[in-house]
């Protein structure tokens, strides 16, 4: 069975505290939610308990991560079963996204370039 990002009855989500934001597609949610292995995006449908949601993810620190993990985990962008976890702070689409995003421009216009338009 999957999870999905608690929503009230009304369809509203709690806005109290900060609010912490999707990896992949910026939707914001409070920075308290629980997020379980299974919890996903309600918006895109992105697994939530990934390394670039985490508010201890750092590409400059050792394996990416400000706490002490035995090894590295290998895809920042898939669940997994960190212990450590907790939701980055933070409101609209991360650095990841906007790269994301600027890659797939990219290769989209070098396709483009290459067959054309249609």
């Amino acid at each position: 069975m999957l999870y999905t990002a608690p929503v009230q009855p009304n369809g509203s989500r709690l806005s109290f505290g900060s609010m912490a934001s999707c990896f992949s597609c910026g939707a914001e949610y409070p920075d308290n939610m629980r997020v379980y292995r299974q919890t996903l995006c309600e918006q895109c449908g992105a697994e939530m308990k990934v390394c670039l949601n985490c508010r201890f993810y750092d590409p400059s620190a050792q394996y990416e991560c400000r706490e002490t993990i035995p090894e590295p985990v290998r895809d920042k962008e898939r669940a997994n079963f960190c212990d450590f976890f907790q939701l980055r702070p933070g409101s609209g689409a991360t650095e990841a996204a906007q790269q994301r995003q600027s890659k797939q421009s990219q290769a989209r216009s070098q396709f483009d370039s290459l067959f054309g338009d249609g």
